[in-house]
């Protein structure tokens, strides 16, 4: 990495250093412009970019990352981290609960402020000392500012003090700028003060009263923690909560929040919100109730975050841009260019962390191949190659960390049928060995849906406490296309919840 324009590099040799030194002193002096070389820079910070910039310096390349907030990004800060903080104590102490022996023991509730304080640790306190440490540590240059593209294979870098840097890329721009929240067209909306997924995570009380408005799995999340830590939460979902899961999985679910205290409110759809001269809200429905709480949370989806990055002025937009999303390839090269590249979020393909982690690293590979002359420019990479996000499309590992928890990889039968795949169903409760000794009471229920001209599994669902720890298993059985008759001899443990795959062969007819 070079700086140029008159000034020299670091005389360290260490081009990380230099980078970060330049954008302080672009942002102190912006008499004088400064102007950067690289191979990659990655715009946004986040754990997808820091994928990303890793992958291709590792193999050889040198690497920017440009981020105006927080390095680590929303995952570490402000949702999978804190969000998760929230719910294990909830989740702990009622797994206790479900024990007879252990349960005489854990009578008390939570201690709300020791949750939010060890949230509190998860998050760093939001400082991103240790973040910034481990992109220094692994030869990665940081500038902290705010990105756009100014030219093919050009940024330039914003400061908040003014003053700009310029960074020219030799070998590509990666957007890893994650997503933003969509607001629903409610009236009312832009006149009241409201959490939306970032407040709710990182908030330092407990409301007494909540109003969760979305029913996705940060919204169903989110009412079950904060419930569990004393609010009174009511949640309101156009649609059922969590619609994309089989019925029996949301159902379990559902009635999980319901024993929490949470009012699950489904198919209900709102007029309009208003505050209240005591500074709380008010949402009012279309059946005419009026719903009160101190606070108010918008959890009703997201959407890439590619305004403000200079596509329109490029063209991109215009030639690339479909339904808000730039279109690219697997290996995350956006069509019509030959050095663009977009992974995670920004992609808008799968909005999970750990897929988005997986597009980066793709993307990282294709940058390095096509650098040595492995990958032709513009050619898409060979399907489930290192340089290609192929997973994406047919084996996507998911978890609602509710309890109890759906844990999911793959197609759902009704998915995989409209897919023009022959497809069946097996499933059944998940009632083993291994559940009962679990919990007192155990409920869950699995699914397995097999490709019957493959003979192979391509979706799995399971509902119940601590399947999450199941899914893992079922995501290396969809991707390495085990055959059912191979799969057969896979014997589980005993006496563990994993007993459930020797049921559900068994009930297929093996």
């Amino acid at each position: 990495m070079t700086e140029q324009d008159g000034t020299e590099p670091d005389s360290t040799g260490n081009g990380s250093t230099g980078h970060r030194e330049a954008g302080r002193r672009d942002a102190d002096d912006t008499s004088r412009p400064r102007r950067l070389e690289t191979d990659v820079v990655v715009l946004g910070g986040g754990a997808v970019g820091e994928n990303a910039a890793d992958r291709v310096v590792q193999d050889g390349l040198e690497a920017v990352l440009v981020e105006p907030a927080l390095i680590g990004g929303e995952c570490s800060y402000w949702a999978c981290m804190p969000s998760k903080a929230l719910l294990r104590p909830g989740t702990a102490l009622a797994a206790a609960r479900s024990v007879a022996g252990s349960r005489e023991a854990g009578t008390g509730m939570l201690d709300a402020q020791a949750v939010l304080d060890r949230r509190n640790s998860f998050t760093s306190h939001w400082n991103d000392s240790s973040q910034a440490e481990w992109v220094e540590g692994a030869g990665i240059g940081l500038v902290r500012g705010r990105g756009r593209l100014t030219g093919p294979r050009e940024v330039t870098v914003d400061y908040d003090d003014a003053g700009t840097t310029t960074i020219v890329a030799r070998r590509a721009v990666v957007l890893a700028t994650g997503s933003v929240p969509t607001p629903p067209p409610l009236k009312g909306l832009d006149g009241v003060e409201y959490w939306g997924t970032r407040e709710a995570t990182s908030a330092q009380e407990v409301p007494p009263r909540l109003i969760v408005f979305g029913g996705g799995v940060s919204g169903t999340e989110l009412a079950q923690a904060w419930a569990r830590l004393g609010s009174r939460v009511t949640l309101v979902a156009r649609h059922d909560i969590l619609d994309s899961y089989p019925e029996q999985a949301r159902e379990l679910v559902k009635a999980g929040l319901v024993s929490d205290g949470v009012d699950v409110r489904t198919f209900t759809a709102a007029d309009f919100v208003r505050g209240t001269a005591d500074g709380g809200v008010e949402l009012c429905l279309q059946d005419g109730s009026v719903l009160s709480a101190d606070r108010l949370l918008v959890s009703t989806g997201r959407a890439p975050a590619l305004a403000h990055l200079g596509l329109e002025e490029l063209g991109l937009e215009e030639l690339d841009m479909d339904s808000g999303r730039l279109e690219s390839d697997d290996s995350g090269l956006v069509r019509g260019t030959d050095w663009l590249y977009v992974v995670g979020d920004a992609a808008g393909k799968v909005l999970l962390t750990h897929q988005g982690k997986y597009e980066a690293r793709a993307a990282g590979a294709a940058i390095s191949a096509r650098a040595r002359g492995e990958l032709a420019p513009a050619a898409a990479p060979r399907a489930w190659s290192r340089e290609a996000s192929t997973a994406n499309h047919v084996a996507v590992p998911q978890v609602v960390f509710t309890d109890p928890e759906i844990a999911m990889v793959g197609r759902t039968a009704e998915q995989a049928r409209a897919g023009g795949v022959n497809v069946s169903e097996t499933s059944l409760e998940l009632s083993v060995a291994g559940s009962s000794l679990y919990a007192d009471d155990y409920r869950g229920w699995a699914q397995m849906v097999v490709d019957e001209d493959r003979r192979v599994v391509v979706g799995m669902t399971f509902a119940g406490p601590g399947v999450s720890e199941l899914l893992h298993a079922a995501t290396i059985a969809i991707t390495g296309e085990v055959p059912l008759e191979r799969l057969w001899h896979a014997v589980p443990s005993y006496p563990t919840i994993s007993e459930i795959w020797l049921r559900l062969l068994e009930k297929y007819g093996l």
